[in-house]
């Protein structure tokens, strides 16, 4: 059945009457001022300025969509039926060196709320500190992690310290923002699913009152899913449910843990994400809309998770930990109700027909969506071998024993948070390595500048080669990015977080080299000697380089890197992300700003094998599919 059929806008039908006789989309907030009442809850249902409420939300995260594209994400959303916009604010992108903020760019976080608002979108601000978000470290700073005793999420000190420390420059941007002082904000979360970690009694009751003594004075709520909701719950905040199957009496259940309160789900889940060596997680269009329309006929108010994913660029995927460790892929499609490009699915146009009916009015016409372009083959004609860029671009940190990332002397004190780091040591003889599961995550092992194989999880052995006299050991550690939910936070250090054993002996006096890739050094290799032809056949670490030449308007793009194993793919100096042979995702998204007309330079870290060419297409490819259960 059509999922709009069996509405009545009649009276008492899960008043949806509301949202027709007191018309929202009229309204743009920033008209609003002087407001005093703000969001409220009575009688099991939202009032706004005193007038009865329905949340029709949507998640879009301002960090995985390019700046440039932000009003036109939101017009999407409003051209949906959308009255609210929600997102998350990820603190280790605020505030990624210890004492040092960011909100400028696209971590203007005032400039997006202030957006949402010129386009009449209400905003749940969802601030954390924690956020999981399939994030790394679900959005906390990894330099936390330089503290051997911590312990993330909890009323620890050192991490009370630093969150206090944040939301002292976090909160005077919000809080003007908020509809009591005419802004766009009716509603604050308070952290994020605590009740799947609860580790302290008293940790959301200190994370409320960090809000409200910085002068957070709107509706505040907490985010679980069933099972945990009980475990979440602070006083003063309403309680409110995610899941992507609604289960007779799930929304029933609310009542069992807060009573006469109106009942939201603060993430139905439209699609699903993708790890690495997976498939792509589709979730069926019909099913959803019939779910989210079974969801408003209940009289429940909802937010859409995700309205549109994004990319996770850069290193800032995060990872599962269930029964094994498998980390996110870059993209951030989610199967949601826009691509990750941002273009309408079958979702959008289901659901606009959906909340037209409930509405009762028209709504907006959909953006015109823009045009991708193919660019076709690009030739990588020159590279430089990792082992030929160290000598003139790092300096090595000498330590007798391994140190994890987080915990070398590097960024004022903070530590190393993304990428690879190289370790180097001298051997003598070959035999058996073991790294007693102390690598994070992955470990290229190299004797000089031969590759004799790979350190994980899974491997935690390898035989070396015997050989003449002295060589050089030296282990190229990934960290693919840190888990983001479950119980295992506080176990989130990356590189070589132990000692590894060659023939039973610990392995000592270690060369270590930061491979953080940062603007800085991207910059600084683009001058570095030693750039060559590429030979017909050649095995990484390398860096590759070639460009892109774009006659008119750049425009949305797709790279496709067949022929490559696995690295990470720079344009014009951006991290788009990583790529891995072993998929799902096949297709790199490059935003059309991030080109320039004329000369555009691509490099790519490859760590194994490299193709000559990257292909330009005008479609992703996120892999073969599953439909999530």
């Amino acid at each position: 059945m059509n999922a709009a059929q069996g509405f009545s806008l009649n009276e008492g039908e899960g008043s949806l009457f509301t949202v027709n006789r007191f018309n929202w989309s009229e309204l743009i907030p920033l008209r609003l001022w002087g407001r005093t009442l703000g969001l409220q809850t009575e009688n099991s249902q939202f009032i706004l300025e005193g007038m009865p409420f329905r949340i029709f939300g949507g998640s879009m995260h301002y960090f995985r969509v390019p700046r440039e594209y932000w009003e036109d994400r939101m017009l999407k959303m409003k051209a949906c039926g959308l009255n609210t916009l929600t997102t998350y604010v990820p603190w280790n992108l605020h505030e990624q060196e210890r004492g040092k903020f960011d909100f400028s760019q696209n971590l203007d976080l005032e400039a997006f709320l202030s957006l949402a608002a010129k386009n009449g979108l209400w905003v749940i601000l969802r601030p954390g500190p924690y956020i999981c978000s399939e994030w790394d470290l679900g959005g906390l700073p990894s330099w936390l992690l330089r503290d051997p005793e911590m312990q993330l999420r909890t009323t620890y000190k050192g991490f009370t310290e630093a969150v206090d420390a944040y939301f002292d420059h976090l909160m005077p941007i919000v809080v003007p923002l908020q509809y009591k002082k005419g802004g766009p904000i009716i509603a604050v979360q308070v952290e994020n699913e605590y009740g799947s970690y609860a580790k302290d009694p008293n940790y959301m009751t200190y994370v409320k009152m960090a809000l409200l003594n910085r002068g957070i004075v709107e509706l505040l709520m907490t985010s679980d899913n069933k099972n945990g909701l009980s475990f979440g719950l602070v006083e003063g905040a309403l309680a409110t449910v995610n899941f992507q199957k609604l289960e007779p009496g799930l929304l029933k259940y609310l009542d069992t843990v807060q009573r006469d309160q109106p009942k939201m789900v603060m993430e139905y889940w439209t699609g699903w994400f993708d790890n690495w060596g997976g498939p792509h997680y589709v979730f069926d269009a019909d099913e959803m809309v019939n779910t989210v329309a079974s969801i408003l006929k209940l009289g429940a108010s909802i937010n859409l998770y995700m309205f549109h994913g994004g990319t996770n660029f850069g290193f800032m995927n995060g990872a599962l930990e269930a029964d094994e460790y498998k980390s996110d892929v870059t993209s951030y499609d989610y199967d949601a109700v826009l691509t990750e490009a941002g273009d309408y699915t079958s979702k959008f146009f289901k659901l606009r027909q959906l909340f037209s009916m409930i509405i009762g009015q028209p709504l907006p016409l959909p953006p015109m969506i823009e045009s991708k372009a193919s660019y076709g083959a690009i030739l990588l004609h020159q590279y430089i071998s990792l082992w030929d860029v160290l000598p003139s671009l790092l300096q090595p940190i000498k330590s007798e024993f391994p140190i994890n990332m987080e915990n070398l002397h590097l960024n004022d004190s903070s530590g190393q948070s993304y990428g690879y780091v190289l370790y180097e040591t001298v051997i003598f003889g070959g035999g058996h390595l073991h790294s007693r599961d102390h690598v994070r995550d992955r470990a290229q092992v190299f004797v000089n500048t031969m590759y004799v194989g790979e350190l994980d999880y899974n491997t935690v052995e390898l035989s070396l080669p015997d050989g003449q006299g002295f060589r050089q050991l030296r282990l190229l550690v990934e960290n693919r990015g840190r888990v983001n939910y479950g119980l295992a936070l506080n176990d989130q250090r990356k590189g070589l977080i132990g000692d590894v054993f060659l023939n039973k002996t610990p392995l000592r006096n270690f060369k270590i080299y930061s491979l953080e890739m940062k603007p800085g050094f991207m910059k600084s290799l683009r001058h570095v000697a030693g750039w060559s032809a590429v030979p017909d056949y050649f095995v990484g670490p390398a860096f590759f380089r070639g460009r892109l030449w774009i006659e008119h308007q750049p425009q949305d793009t797709f790279l496709k890197l067949q022929g490559w194993e696995k690295g990470v793919v720079f344009v014009n100096g951006q991290n788009l992300g990583r790529y891995w042979k072993i998929g799902p995702q096949e297709t790199l998204y490059l935003p059309g700003p991030w080109l320039w007309k004329g000369s555009n330079e691509i490099v790519i870290f490859e760590e194994r094998t490299a193709g000559r060419i990257i292909q330009s297409v005008d479609i992703p490819y996120l892999g073969r599919t599953q439909y999530v259960d």
